[in-house]
């Protein structure tokens, strides 16, 4: 799943100038230690506080929050890397490729959690407590994880068995690609980021109108709960284009042939840092609770000398 990362740093290598090099990774290193930073003060405003940290919401969220900063700092590593040493040894790669799809695969999947905890605190709210419980929370970030190990482990076990030794002692460019070289694990890829997202557009289309319906009669927070469910959405949609990044990519390069590296950088903005910034805007901006804690910490942190 870090496809479209790669991608883009496969084709800047050749292309950008050094100026626009140092740019690009600027901009990059930047917005990662700025992610890093806000879901850092996220994470410290969690664990200071029970209120959050007994709540299924708040722990699915930071979760979420901890999956998306291995996520930014794998991804941003790896594409300095390609502009630096360039190559990396296979067995080294093959750590670093398997721990991004793991994080990368986790997004969706908790995304879809998180709506359904949405629908039973909106739509059967009498039974909320029964069915959201801190252990049962855990218990299902467990099968989130367990789930993404499944679709990768494979890839691993048939690499390992169909691939000479050699080759593990190789140096490659650091791409799902030349790691996982079989032409049947590409289909097998495919075929998972399908059901991946068919099972989880149908959970947040399913959600949204429930709360929808909902809304119409109830108060301000299902209404509110609607629109945190466009979000996910919305954050799906942008976790689309690093599952449908081979084909965004021949799109690109037939739309914009001399612009080809500006085109696939932007597109690695919008896939792979975009919805990592939109999680501290849910919950660190729109929920009110959450806000307030966070706002002070921020002041107490600005005013320390």
């Amino acid at each position: 799943m870090n496809t479209s990362s790669t991608n883009v740093t496969l084709e800047v290598r050749y292309q950008d100038s050094f100026s626009k090099a140092v740019t690009k990774n600027m901009i990059v290193i930047i917005l990662g230690i700025s992610i890093n930073y806000v879901n850092t003060c996220l994470i410290h405003t969690f664990c200071k506080h029970q209120i959050f940290n007994m709540n299924p919401r708040y722990i699915f969220f930071i979760h979420m929050v901890i999956n998306d900063m291995i996520q930014v700092t794998l991804s941003i590593t790896l594409f300095i890397i390609s502009y630096t040493i360039y190559k990396l040894s296979v067995s080294i790669c093959c750590i670093l490729i398997v721990v991004t799809i793991f994080v990368t695969e986790n997004t969706p999947l908790n995304l879809a959690c998180m709506a359904v905890e949405c629908y039973i605190a909106v739509c059967i709210p009498l039974r909320y407590v029964q069915i959201c419980t801190v252990k049962r929370t855990l218990m299902l970030i467990g099968l989130i994880w367990a789930t993404s190990l499944l679709s990768v482990v494979p890839d691993l076990f048939i690499t390992m068995a169909t691939e000479p030794l050699d080759f593990f002692h190789s140096q490659v460019f650091c791409i799902r690609e030349t790691v996982f070289r079989n032409p049947n694990l590409i289909k097998k890829r495919d075929i998972t980021y399908l059901v991946f997202l068919v099972l989880v557009w149908f959970t947040i289309f399913y959600t949204y109108f429930k709360i929808l319906f909902t809304a119409k009669t109830a108060s301000k927070d299902a209404k509110k709960a609607r629109n945190t469910i466009i979000l996910h959405g919305f954050q799906v949609l942008l976790c689309m284009t690093t599952y449908a990044s081979p084909m965004l990519l021949s799109v690109l390069q037939q739309l914009f042939p001399k612009n080809h590296s500006d085109s696939l950088f932007a597109c690695y903005i919008i896939a792979q840092i975009l919805p990592r910034a939109i999680s501290p805007i849910i919950y660190g901006v729109r929920d009110n609770t959450f806000r307030k804690y966070l706002k002070k910490y921020i002041l107490c942190k600005v005013r320390v000398p």
